[in-house]
């Protein structure tokens, strides 16, 4: 064999340290479209403010958040060329000057300067309020029944005294739960759960403008930090901000479906394109408050919802686009009929549907359509007024008790005896209202007013709880890939994710004020994907960590 001439032999060194360098540096940054660095003269640059961009004419807006560095940089491959409106949230500041970006082939870099707001008290959460005014926490948790409609800022910026209060206590609770400033529904009967509207009237009056200006000082939470700020959200406009998102879900094709808690709607939203379809749902009865709250979809991929008021709850096939309509049989039916939660269909073709008028879960046979009922469980303490409702691989269904003064628990009835078994999750009233039960019978629940989130391990018994930052009110929990749980409530405008293993806690940001209610975390790819609805301002958010 002919030898190698020492040149070639050189050559050939050189070129394999130059792959073996390459392959020691870091991976290439994806290419930006636009980037820049937000500053203020009081911070310096400034991490964790969340930058949108927007362009013209489109549904659909894309969001980053700065680093530690102040820098953020929007991915060339999330901005199609256009005109884009650039703008930030970040509680008491706002844009030096408007901002935008024409993006192209190239990196356009546009600098954000913030100056402190004058307007501090509209850009606060319902989280923020409830930091800032003065009480105790039983005084503050009775402002929980309010922002379920609307935001605090119209209680303390109002002028109303006690007594004019007591009024507007009453006109509030005759309205339906499916209610919000724009779009109020009055309820078949007025809401018998007061309390002491006197004693209400009085805390409301001394923590608003009746008496002059606010004598207290109003507090910020603190902005994204660390893996915070990793993250891209995408927000979808919905045809008309009047829609009311309340439970958002994927199918198994990829396609997001949601419904509408204000009006016989139910949606359907292609991520990719951020087109809406939208179904007419049927009427159940004629002069009685619309909309859904619970919906899940089955496992023929049929769509479920719970009509609320309606008195009943509705199947939707995605095939032939058409819905069926369950109501509730004819015994329980009344003014005060609430079907508020249901689980889809089992492979024996038996669901469970929660009423609120008789605080029934009802195990309903599809074929027979027969209803049985099961509860109340009653105590010496209290009737446990279950809210959301899950099943499990057994057949067996839990609710979580809700009940306003009590609900620390979950409950199971037996699929075969009905016979209850309470499992307490807390040692004080901590309400879990909405969570999900995952492929190995373990229970996740959101205690909304213990600010904690847990999971109930139902082959065991046994429950486990995190706390999640104060002020966060968890209205849903669901749990996410590699051990994870994610959480958000309706006061906050922020997603918690805790790593259950470690009790590391990360917080990120949602672009705008929002109301959210149900939570979908996507686990099916590499990474977990979170879905909201913006429950008052007719939007979903998507949010994927980096």
């Amino acid at each position: 064999m002919r030898a190698r001439s020492p040149v070639v032999v050189f050559f050939a060194m050189v070129v394999l340290v130059l792959f073996a360098v390459d392959g020691l540096r870091a991976p290439a940054q994806p290419q930006a479209a636009i980037t820049g660095l937000v500053s203020s003269a009081q911070e310096g640059n400034m991490e964790g403010v969340l930058v949108t961009a927007r362009r013209t004419g489109s549904t659909m807006a894309t969001t980053v958040v700065s680093d530690a560095s102040g820098r953020y940089s929007f991915p060339a491959s999330r901005l199609a060329p256009g005109h884009y409106d650039l703008s930030i949230r970040a509680v008491g500041y706002d844009l030096s000057a408007p901002a935008a970006a024409d993006v192209g082939s190239g990196t356009v870099t546009v600098d954000l300067r913030l100056v402190p707001t004058h307007d501090l008290p509209s850009q606060l959460s319902n989280s923020e309020w409830m930091m800032s005014i003065p009480g105790t926490p039983a005084q503050k948790a009775q402002l929980l029944n309010c922002v379920t409609c609307h935001t605090l800022q119209r209680i303390v910026s109002s002028h109303y005294t006690a007594e004019q209060f007591v009024a507007v206590i009453h006109r509030m609770a005759s309205y339906a739960n499916n209610s919000s400033p724009l779009t109020p529904q009055r309820r078949h009967g007025q809401n018998e759960n007061l309390g002491n509207p006197e004693r209400l009237a009085e805390y409301l009056a001394s923590i608003n403008l009746s008496n002059g200006p606010w004598r207290y000082q109003l507090k910020t939470l603190p902005r994204p930090t660390g893996e915070g700020t990793r993250v891209i959200y995408t927000t979808y406009d919905l045809p008309s901000k009047k829609w009311e998102p309340h439970d958002v879900m994927l199918d198994r094709h990829g396609m997001v479906w949601f419904d509408d808690f204000v009006e016989q709607k139910l949606g359907m939203l292609d991520p990719k394109t951020g087109a809406v379809t939208q179904y007419t749902v049927p009427m159940i009865k004629e002069g009685f408050p619309t909309g859904a709250l619970d919906l899940e979809i089955g496992r023929d991929g049929h769509i479920w919802l719970a009509n609320m008021f309606q008195g009943g709850v509705q199947e939707f096939d995605p095939q032939t686009k058409q819905f069926k309509t369950w109501p509730l049989p004819a015994p329980w039916q009344s003014d005060k009929s609430q079907e508020t939660f249901l689980t889809p269909p089992g492979p024996d073709g038996i669901m469970y549907i929660k009423d609120n008028g008789t605080q029934h879960i009802f195990q309903v046979n599809l074929a027979a359509n027969s209803w049985r009922p099961l509860g109340p469980y009653k105590d010496a303490t209290h009737t446990y007024g279950t809210y959301q409702i899950f099943a499990d691989s057994k057949g067996n269904v839990y609710g979580n008790d809700f009940t306003g003064g009590y609900g620390k628990s979950i409950v199971k009835f037996d699929a075969k005896t009905g016979e209850a078994t309470i499992y307490p999750v807390s040692q004080d009233v901590s309400r879990p209202r909405r969570g999900k039960m995952d492929g190995q019978d373990r229970l996740w629940f959101a205690e909304y007013q213990g600010n904690d989130v847990g999971v109930l391990d139902t082959r065991t018994g046994k429950v486990t709880t995190w706390h999640t930052p104060p002020y966060t009110f968890p209205y849903d929990a669901a749990p996410g890939k590699d051990g994870d749980v994610w959480a958000a409530g309706i006061t906050s405008d922020r997603v918690v994710r805790i790593d259950t293993k470690t009790g590391k806690t990360i917080v990120y940001g949602l672009p705008d004020a929002t109301n959210a209610r149900d939570i979908y975390v996507d686990n099916s790819g590499p990474r977990a994907v979170f879905w909201v609805g913006n429950n008052h301002a007719g939007q979903i958010y998507k949010l994927e960590t980096l």
